[in-house]
């Protein structure tokens, strides 16, 4: 693991054996949930084998911190702070019981849970609003922080560069966390990153970056808590860069053909939900019967909330709440009709 110009111990082996338990069963969750969206809508966008990162930089922060999670795998980040499980299915189909009420960009979070809303339909609008989150706390004085993560290829955007910097200039209770699964769409970060490591951006703006083992939700976890220690105590923000892969494509229906399978094969083998559990067997802090227990309950769950969601009606026009955006123009129409002439042009 390297750690340029970055704080902190990193490994995990000082986490309270409760935490290591919290965060194998938050990634359980966070796959059986994002897999049973990619079946029930091939536009879903696939998580597995990055849920180490999602874990780990959103597990254990205070009720009223910010999170700003990546559009992909952010429903963990949603039930962490109370979501419904079945309106979060009702997302991915659109019904009427999600958060979104059946409008597009189904993994837009509830505000009033302190989830940063997506805000536009292209990728990294997020983290400046979750940075507009940060100064906001700045002037409240409080020591509240926001998390906000995003994938490698949202590095590239001007809004990184420009909200890093006045992060760094204003000293902001931020950490920002690159989910770095390897892939934009279909493009290998070697084609769209002239550097090996995005951490190392972090000292253009003055602030810690360090890279981390995205598949070792402990060694994330503890890189994103200190970090939130040092943005809450006044630091200011630190970049975290956890190394993962995409296992799936970059929606439920891409075969991924631009891919090399013995690389794929290779990241498979570190999957990070298989290495947690060995860990924490092999430390004695759980047993099989305990993990296949966590399983049989997180399944249970989800099955249960997806037949809710399913039961549940589509979203109608006024579901959608187009009278929210548009004024009802019926009766000024009617009348306006009837003192029209003959057209112009008959």
């Amino acid at each position: 693991m390297s750690r340029p110009n970055g704080p902190g111990t990193g490994e995990g082996a000082d986490l309270d054996p409760s935490v290591r338990i919290g965060l194998l069963k938050a990634m359980m969750l966070s796959r059986t949930l994002e897999s049973a969206c990619c079946e029930l809508n091939p536009r879903w966008f696939p998580a597995e084998g990055e849920e180490g990162v999602i874990a780990g930089a959103f597990f254990g922060l205070r009720d009223d911190d910010t999170m700003a999670p990546h559009y992909r795998g952010p429903f963990l980040a949603y039930a962490l702070r109370g979501a419904d499980l079945s309106r979060l299915v009702g997302q991915a189909l659109g019904k009427a019981n999600g958060y979104a009420r059946g409008r597009a960009l189904g993994f837009t979070g509830p505000a009033a849970m302190g989830i940063v809303p997506w805000v536009a339909g292209d990728l990294g609008t997020t983290i400046g609003v979750a940075t507009g989150c940060a100064l906001g706390f700045s002037y409240e004085g409080s020591d509240r922080v926001t998390v906000c993560s995003f994938g490698d290829g949202t590095t590239n955007r001007g809004d990184f560069h420009e909200a890093l910097n006045l992060a760094s200039v204003w000293k902001l209770p931020i950490v920002y966390v690159c989910q770095h699964n390897q892939y934009s769409i279909s493009l290998h970060a070697s084609e769209v990153l002239p550097i090996e490591q995005i951490s190392v951006r972090a000292s253009g703006y003055g602030m810690p970056g360090l890279t981390v083992d995205g598949n070792d939700v402990f060694a994330v976890h503890s890189a994103v808590r200190d970090a939130v220690a040092r943005a809450r105590s006044g630091e200011g923000p630190t970049l975290i860069e956890a190394r993962t892969y995409r296992l799936g494509g970059h929606w439920a229906s891409d075969p991924g053909g631009y891919r090399l399978p013995e690389v794929q094969d290779a990241w498979r083998d570190k999957d990070p939900i298989p290495r947690a559990v060995s860990e924490l067997v092999t430390s004695g802090d759980l047993t099989q019967h305990d993990v296949d227990s966590m399983w049989d309950e997180v399944r249970q769950a989800v099955d249960a909330a997806v037949t809710v969601a399913k039961a549940c009606p589509d979203a109608r026009l006024e579901d959608i709440g187009a009278n929210e955006v548009f004024a009802d123009v019926s009766e000024g129409m009617s009348a306006l009709r009837g003192e029209r002439g003959e057209p112009w042009l008959a």
